[in-house]
C-alpha cells in the first residue's frame, strides 16, 4: 500500500519500454485486408460507415467547441500541476481534405481510390521527431512496385504536426484527439492483391523490426475489384 502511494495516477513511472510509437489504421474491419468491388456498394459501404463513425470526434464544430487553436510547428508544452486539466489542440477533419468525407462521403471507395487513416499510438510525454515533424510514406511491401502508382497524403505532405505533442494522459488530457495522416490511394492496380507498407519516418523512429509489424510501420493489403 505504501509503495502504491508513491505512484502517480497521471504519469507512468517507467516508460522505457513503450517508445517509439506503434501505428494503427482506420478503417479496421476483420483484419488488415481491405477488399471491395467498386461496382458493388455493399462491399465497400462498411468501410465508409466505419470511417464516418471514427471521424465523428473530429468534426470541425466538435473540435471548435472542445479544443483550441495552437501554434503549428512547435510542441505544445503545458506546465503547472500534473493533475490540472490540459488543453488540447484542434484537429479538424477538414484538414484531411479529399479524405475528410465532407466533399466525397464515400472517402474514394466508390471510385476505387480508397482513403486510409494512419494514427500513432499515444505515449504520455513523448515528443516525436526530436523537434522535426514525423512523416509518412508508403510502398509495395512485396510484389511489383508498379502496383502502387500514386498516393496522396493529407494534411500537407503527410506529417504529424508537433503541436499535438506531448500527450498528458487520459485523466488530464480529456479532450485530446490524436492527429491523423490520411493516405489516398488514387492509383492502385485493380483486381490484384497489393501488399502495402506504410512507415513513420523521423528521428528516434524505429520502423524496420520484422518481429513487430506495428512498431513505426504497418502492413496491409488492398484488393480493389471492378
Amino acid at each position: 500500500y505504501v509503495m502504491l502511494l508513491t505512484l502517480s495516477p497521471y504519469t507512468p513511472t517507467y516508460r522505457d519500454r513503450v517508445s517509439p510509437p506503434g501505428v494503427m489504421i482506420r478503417p479496421y474491419l476483420n483484419g488488415f485486408t481491405i477488399a471491395f468491388n467498386v461496382s458493388q456498394p455493399n462491399t465497400w459501404q462498411p468501410y465508409v460507415d466505419s470511417m464516418h463513425h471514427f471521424l465523428a470526434a473530429y468534426d470541425d464544430k466538435v473540435q471548435e467547441e472542445k479544443n483550441i487553436e495552437c501554434v503549428s510547428g512547435q510542441y505544445f508544452i503545458q506546465g503547472g500541476n500534473e493533475s490540472e486539466e490540459k488543453k488540447a489542440c484542434q484537429f479538424k477533419r477538414s484538414l484531411l481534405q479529399n479524405c475528410s468525407g465532407i466533399e466525397d462521403p464515400t472517402f474514394g471507395y466508390s471510385k476505387g481510390q480508397p482513403c486510409i487513416l494512419l494514427k500513432m499510438n499515444r505515449i504520455i510525454g513523448y515528443r516525436p521527431g526530436a523537434g522535426v515533424p514525423v512523416s509518412v510514406d508508403c510502398k509495395v511491401q512485396k510484389g511489383n512496385e508498379s502496383d502502387l502508382r500514386s498516393v496522396d497524403f493529407y494534411p500537407g505532405n503527410g506529417t504529424f504536426d508537433l503541436m499535438y505533442y506531448p500527450y498528458y494522459g487520459k485523466l488530464t488530457h480529456v479532450n485530446y484527439t490524436s492527429p491523423l495522416v490520411a493516405m489516398h490511394f488514387t492509383d492502385v492496380k485493380r483486381s490484384n492483391l497489393v501488399h502495402i507498407q506504410c512507415s513513420l519516418n523521423g528521428k528516434g523512429i524505429i520502423n524496420n523490426l520484422n518481429s513487430d509489424r506495428f512498431l513505426g510501420q504497418i502492413i496491409f493489403t488492398l484488393n480493389i475489384g471492378k
